[in-house]
């Protein structure tokens, strides 16, 4: 049996042998199948062997380990280059909606860009003087927009050259640019340049508000490619040029040639063209009425630019700068105009209402005639001031149809707004007396009829002469032309109290007067203007005027929505009483109390001088013009003797001879050339 078993078991043990779990008959059985590559056999040496109880973990030699080892940094760095480039896919996908997200926020918030002719502001007002230029403006002016293509070619050039070089070349953004003033301003360590463009000071001058936010920066840009597409080059020179701002209240280039030099932007020089664009930097700090010498500077500053970009020589930019510029009335350091331009403004809602839209005024002014009234005041204040003359106002009109045409409200708009010439009510004194003479030459009398000019007492009131002395009997012509208190006052009792205030009523003068005696010697308070306006109808043969300064009143779109028609109420007095009347101012002038005030041609007048030498005034005419001076002082104290045949008479004088210059000698009626006509 055991013979048996043993045999049974030595025969079939090496073909019934169970193989061993473990992977050596796997790894000889395969082999005997199909040779191990090198990558099949990395693959199984990775391959973690199954845990049994039995298992044996197989031993790695030491080039498998390194072989392994290097396997697994590669697969780290493989790793981390996939992490960064999904992560850096993403983060970019997300940076770009957040980009996409902030540029659509702002574009949302953007203003509306539909019409650049749009602008919402308050209106203003611009007075011009009598030939159509700008003297003065109120509230923000826009200049009436001009093409680039009619501007002054200086103007686009100047632009260019000092504010934006690369204009015609870049898109709305300059890179060049902004890198090339990063690099001037660390050189320099300050901001020396500034890298916008014109198109984005544009964007941002029109559109934007002056907030230094990075939003409104991407608004900035985002306007400035929209402006880039939408218009040419030129029409953005256009639309640049006629909105911003130049200083002084003038808003468009227009506008500022008006302001500043009294011509239209297709007209300025190449000097003013120059001053123009430097005011763009600092409009309040270049202002050439406040800082001429500042202004000068700025001024070369751009010739030179347009040296450095070949569009002048040095020769060229040399004569510009030295060219003299004449600022024009507006502009000027004269403020003398700013009370008949105050004047005029108080006026303009009583003609059209009170509008929002900018409004232009045609004025009657006259620049020239302002400039000879300024200075003949100026002169006469600074020789009266020591005797108390510290005030003066002068109003000069157009006798014929009462345009007035110079305006001095007192001797400094700087040191007083308030219009003496217009606001200011003051006894006429004496130069209300030729009212008193035309009542009575109208009822009848003439020249050569004689009245007493004994001393008279009415109701305990009696009147002296000025030198305290009474002359008996004398004409009418006399006891004008010396002006005598007592007669003029017997003749008003004579003619009647109520004829004389109805005349002047006639002639114009809206004041109350009284009902006394003493209205011969004007003690009713009047204005200057309303003094000229009396004495106009003595020199245009008796028509009543109404003294005014506005012509025409125009819209925006240039379409006139006031015209003056007419001048006044017509025939106030008869043309031969009116005569009568010249003939004896005439001699007050020649022979009379005004003898200071003659010139070299047919001229009339009337000197007023009040008690203690209060107001002291010269009225007087000539065929052409029709001037009342005022000298005395606001609070009404008495001056040291001056009347008005002296400083009143001379600043007239010195005003009317040289208003006079190159006028032919025209007569006045009643009064044939130099020489008095006969009284009938």
């Amino acid at each position: 049996m055991a013979q048996s078993r043993s045999s049974g078991s030595a025969a079939s043990g090496p073909a019934k042998r169970k193989a061993p779990t473990g992977g050596g008959a796997a790894r000889a059985k395969s082999g005997a199948a199909k040779p191990a590559t090198k990558k099949s056999a990395v693959l199984k040496a990775d391959r973690k062997p199954a845990k049994t109880a039995g298992s044996r973990k197989p031993r790695v030699s030491g080039g498998a380990r390194r072989r392994r080892a290097g396997t697994g940094h590669r697969g780290w760095v493989g790793r981390a280059a996939g992490f960064t480039l999904k992560w850096g896919v993403v983060l970019g996908l997300w940076a770009m909606i957040a980009v996409g997200g902030v540029l659509a926020y702002h574009a949302y918030q953007l203003p509306d860009v539909s019409d650049l002719a749009i602008q919402s502001r308050d209106g203003a007002l611009a007075l011009e003087n009598r030939d159509g230029l700008l003297m003065a403006s109120f509230g923000p002016l826009h200049g009436r927009p001009i093409q680039v293509a009619d501007m002054s070619p200086y103007l686009p050039a100047a632009l260019i050259a000092t504010e934006d070089r690369r204009f015609r070349f870049h898109f709305g953004l300059d890179p060049i640019g902004i890198a090339r003033a990063t690099v001037t301003n660390l050189r320099a360590g300050r901001v020396v340049q500034g890298g916008s463009t014109i198109t984005q000071q544009l964007a941002k001058n029109v559109f934007l508000t002056a907030d230094r936010s990075f939003g409104r920066k991407i608004q900035e840009l985002l306007l400035s490619f929209w402006l880039e597409h939408k218009f040419t080059k030129d029409e953005i020179l256009t639309i640049y040029l006629n909105r911003v701002y130049f200083g002084a209240g003038a808003y468009g280039v227009e506008a500022a040639a008006q302001k500043y030099f009294g011509t239209s932007a297709s007209r300025v020089s190449l000097s003013e063209a120059a001053l123009l664009v430097g005011l763009l930097k600092a409009p309040s700090r270049y202002n050439p009425a406040v800082n001429p010498d500042l202004a000068g500077k700025r001024t070369a500053e751009v010739l030179g630019n347009l040296v450095e970009v070949g569009d002048l020589t040095q020769a060229q930019a040399r004569a510009a700068a030295l060219a003299p510029i004449t600022l024009a009335g507006a502009a000027g350091t004269g403020s003398g105009r700013r009370y008949f331009a105050d004047w005029i403004h108080e006026q303009v809602p009583g003609y059209v209402g009170r509008r929002a839209e900018d409004l232009s005024v045609r004025t009657t002014f006259d620049p020239g005639l302002q400039a000879l009234a300024e200075a003949a005041v100026a002169k006469g204040i600074a020789e009266g001031r020591a005797k108390g003359a510290h005030q003066a106002a002068l109003v000069a009109l157009d006798p014929a149809t009462g345009a007035v045409r110079a305006m001095v409200g007192g001797a400094s708009y700087g040191g007083s707004q308030f219009n003496r010439a217009v606001q200011a009510r003051r006894q006429p004194g004496s130069t209300f007396k030729p009212v008193v003479f035309l009542a009575a030459l109208e009822a009848g009398w003439s020249p050569g009829d004689t009245i007493s000019d004994a001393p008279i007492r009415i109701d305990g009131w009696a009147p002296e002469n000025y030198d305290h002395l009474n002359q008996g009997n004398i004409t009418l012509l006399q006891a004008l032309a010396r002006s005598r208190n007592a007669a003029t006052v017997r003749l008003q009792e004579m003619v009647g109290r109520g004829r004389v205030r109805a005349l002047a009523h006639d002639l114009g003068i809206a004041s109350n007067l009284t009902q006394g005696p003493s209205l011969a010697l004007g003690v009713s308070e009047l204005s200057p203007l309303e003094l000229a306006a009396l004495y106009a109808a003595f020199a245009n043969g008796g028509h009543t005027v109404v003294p005014h300064g506005i012509t025409t009143i125009s819209d925006a779109a240039g379409r006139v929505i006031y015209q003056r028609q007419g001048s006044g109420f017509g025939a106030g007095v008869s043309a031969r009483a009116t005569a009568m009347l010249n003939q004896m101012l005439s001699e007050t002038v020649r022979h009379g109390t005004g003898q200071a005030a003659r010139l070299d041609r047919p001229v009339a007048g009337k000197t007023g001088t009040t008690q203690n030498f209060r107001d002291a005034w010269f009225a007087g005419y000539t065929a052409d013009l029709v001037t009342v001076v005022w000298v005395g002082d606001d609070r009404g104290r008495p001056m040291d003797d001056i009347t008005g045949g002296g400083l009143p008479a001379d600043i007239w004088q010195h005003f009317m001879q040289a208003a006079h210059v190159g006028l032919p000698k025209r007569s006045l009626p009643g009064v044939d050339g130099d020489q008095l006509a006969r009284v009938q």
